[in-house]
């Protein structure tokens, strides 16, 4: 493990325990599980599918996906996110399987999947452009890609500053909807992009920063 990837270990660790205190986060309000619920629905085939939710968390993506009857992988590099992941999808008497590893990544082995989903995860990353190379290697023909991202008015997502050097991150503060859309464009067959800043139900308020879904066909 790496200097870097050891404190942004630590730096999620740290934040796992209040993670879920954000609307968008634990998803407690009714309002809030329901819109992500249906946008869920929209992006992904009803019928039951292998998904990897790619930086997990604590898992709240990751348990409305197994509701909706999809068979779900989890990876976060943050012990304390799978350790609070697997203990709500306890709590909820849902399955997944939830593996420690960078998302980069993802220590899935062979195993390929229908859909490849990342929330709030590119900003993070010290190469997203080869983690979206790595993601779409993980998708089984004609799989689908969900991208939720944005360009953040301050890239921290929990008020802690983020890791020491972040701001040299390639896409530290997020990235436009633009410049993502250049970026995977020329890896896939087909590519939409969904404005989510409008919809305040998706985020527990009122948001001014820009925020959408990339959607990506194999």
């Amino acid at each position: 493990m790496t200097d870097r990837t050891a404190a942004i270990t630590a730096y999620w660790d740290a934040a796992a325990p209040t993670f879920d205190d954000d609307p968008d986060h634990g998803l407690h309000a009714h309002h809030t599980r329901a819109a992500w619920s249906a946008l869920l629905h929209s992006w992904i085939p009803s019928e039951p599918l292998d998904v990897l939710d790619n930086g997990c968390g604590t898992g709240s993506i990751s348990l409305l996906l197994a509701e909706a009857g999809h068979r779900v992988t989890g990876v976060d590099l943050a012990p304390r996110m799978i350790e609070q992941a697997r203990a709500k999808f306890a709590t909820a008497g849902r399955e997944a399987r939830f593996l420690l590893g960078d998302a980069m990544e993802p220590p899935t082995g062979e195993q390929r999947f229908d859909v490849v989903l990342s929330r709030h995860l590119l900003w993070t990353l010290p190469d997203p452009e080869a983690a979206l190379r790595q993601w779409l290697a993980r998708l089984r023909p004609r799989g689908r890609l969900v991208l939720v991202e944005g360009r953040w008015r301050q890239a921290g997502q929990t008020g802690i500053p983020y890791v020491t050097g972040a701001e040299s991150l390639p896409w530290n503060g997020g990235i436009s909807a633009e410049d993502l859309s250049a970026t995977v464009r020329p890896l896939v067959s087909a590519l939409r992009v969904e404005p989510l800043s409008g919809n305040p139900h998706l985020w527990g308020g009122e948001v001014e920063d820009e925020r959408y879904a990339l959607i990506a066909d194999l």
